[in-house]
């Protein structure tokens, strides 16, 4: 069954496919609708800026990385909550994340728990958000 623009959907943004797919697999062994993109732009093509969710991001793709995506969604005015991941560990990209408004980072390889919890609380919370207009 198709989700509604109100059931809240994972959206995973990360160019490795193998990452993608064994977060896709994760999604759905927990019951959470999700859908994979391999690029910020082919996220930023074909999301709906009117659907519940949160973006599983990953934060050093090629081309257009996971901080100047959450940049363009700010500019986009598109406010879904923000889980970083990222291979790298330092505190400036962590920092640099955060600043741009994502709620948790994550270093990979991703505890399956640890992000599982995550995802659930900023759904949880934006549930309780009052109601967001977006473009």
């Amino acid at each position: 069954m198709p989700a509604t623009l109100n059931t809240p959907v994972v959206y995973i943004v990360d160019d490795e496919a193998s990452v993608r797919k064994g977060l896709s697999r994760l999604m759905r062994s927990a019951g959470m609708p999700c859908r994979d993109f391999a690029s910020a732009a082919q996220f930023l093509a074909e999301m709906d800026p009117r659907q519940a969710g949160c973006i599983l991001l990953d934060i050093t793709m090629p081309h257009v990385s996971g901080l100047q995506l959450q940049v363009e969604l700010k500019q986009r005015k598109i406010d879904l909550p923000i889980i970083a991941v990222s291979a790298r560990d330092d505190a400036d990209t962590s920092n640099q994340a955060r600043q741009l408004g994502a709620r948790f980072f994550l270093r990979k390889p991703v505890d399956d728990q640890a992000l599982l919890d995550a995802i659930r609380w900023v759904l949880e919370d934006e549930r309780h958000q009052p109601t967001k207009t977006t473009k």
